[in-house]
């Protein structure tokens, strides 16, 4: 791939069918039957902490073939200081081409535009082995944390500074936006998907991989 291959572009209205569709076609049976990521995006671009800015496309071979997607989070520390963040997702690259370097470009792209914006950190859910090359560290190289307390360090919670030094050592406790809590419900997503071609849910070894890395922590 080149610089001449693909073009990056703001969403645009005329995209949401498009871009729901290419989310549901890079999610099938990815991490579950299913997928609920094309709700996700459907219901995330009305919710308040959902960043326009940041809400870009790839396009190539007259078509668009990759998507990115971020929102705004905290984090909180010890003390109640609060530390505005975002959070990325979801990364969506139509399966035909990913490992070409679109979902790169569009990271890399916008992590550009998040730091003109202000912001010195990037948070995600996800594979580190899709993230490391990107600049990604454990979160417990950060002192991020999950939950209260103590706290726990997820293997799959992933920190990317966009400003070195962003960290000082002190804990953090992160805050993700409520934007995803209506895709716990399974109806609603099964009654969404209905409005796009039939696909079988099914079983594939990813599913594994991915309960694997959302359900391990850091101890040491």
């Amino acid at each position: 791939m080149n610089n001449n291959d693909y073009i990056i572009r703001r969403e645009n209205e005329n995209d949401y069918r498009e871009v729901e569709n290419l989310a549901r076609e890079a999610f099938w049976n990815l991490s579950k039957p299913g997928c609920f990521e094309h709700y996700f995006i459907h219901i995330m671009r009305d919710h308040k902490d959902f960043i326009p800015e940041l809400d870009y496309v790839a396009v190539a071979d007259g078509k668009i073939v990759g998507s990115v997607m971020y929102c705004k989070a905290k984090l909180v520390d010890e003390q109640g200081n609060e530390k505005d963040i975002i959070t990325m997702g979801p990364l969506c690259v139509l399966p035909e081409y990913q490992r070409k370097g679109y979902g790169k470009a569009l990271l890399e792209y916008t992590f550009r535009i998040a730091e003109e914006m202000g912001y010195d950190t990037v948070i995600n859910f996800g594979n580190p082995d899709n993230y490391v090359a990107r600049g990604y560290k454990s979160c417990k190289k950060y002192n991020v944390c999950l939950g209260d307390g103590e706290g726990f360090y997820p293997a799959a919670l992933l920190v990317k500074e966009l400003k070195e030094g962003a960290f000082d050592g002190r804990k953090w406790f992160y805050h993700p936006s409520d934007v995803d809590h209506p895709c716990d419900d399974e109806n609603a997503v099964d009654e969404f998907d209905k409005l796009f071609p039939p696909k079988e849910k099914g079983w594939q070894p990813s599913q594994e991989e991915f309960y694997i890395h959302s359900h391990s922590a850091i101890t040491w």
